[in-house]
């Protein structure tokens, strides 16, 4: 028997979440080959999106790495550390940084679901942001870090914070089980 990999509705499988990437990367745990930072310090939201997206890029080109590998040993090739690699860093540069994330705005409207629970919070932290060079108002970068509440929510609840937010729409959103 098969398994497709493709949900018969919505978007593809991930391979990890978006909730479960920023608990891991504001404990400062460095997931998936992220950049590891401060819990105390936390980062701002562009950094969080920046390493997310690079973190799935560099999930998804190994796992086409290793179904190309795979296909060359059944196919009675051996395959050298160095050809791996070769063929990962080719693999990482044919992947377009769009099909591997959500867009900006999105991951916006995620965090803002997080921030409605509680579960990240304003740091004392700041710094200048790129747009005040041409644009001096401009706001600063602001930095985030978990809170309490957040690190102790449980995997199930990150794994979907709207649902937690929202528990009444959860149930009319899940694809009946048969």
């Amino acid at each position: 028997m098969t398994l497709d990999i493709r949900p018969a509705r919505g978007g593809f499988l991930r391979p990890f979440g978006c909730g479960w990437f920023i608990r891991e990367f504001l404990l400062g745990n460095g997931p998936e080959g992220s950049r590891a930072v401060d819990p105390q310090q936390g980062a701002p939201q562009a950094d969080i999106n920046f390493e997310y997206k690079e973190a799935l890029a560099r999930a998804t080109a190994r796992e086409r790495t290793e179904r190309i590998i795979s296909r060359l040993v059944v196919g009675g090739k051996d395959v050298t550390e160095e050809q791996a690699e070769d063929i990962y860093e080719r693999e990482l540069k044919k992947l377009s940084r769009k099909f591997t994330h959500m867009r900006y705005h999105s991951f916006l409207m995620y965090f803002g679901v997080l921030k409605r629970l509680g579960w990240v919070e304003i740091t004392n932290e700041t710094e200048p942001s790129a747009i005040q060079e041409n644009y001096p108002p401009a706001p600063e970068r602001t930095y985030y870090r978990l809170t309490k509440k957040g690190i102790k929510a449980g995997d199930e609840s990150w794994s979907n914070p709207l649902f937690t937010l929202y528990p009444e729409i959860g149930p009319n959103h899940m694809k009946p089980q048969v």
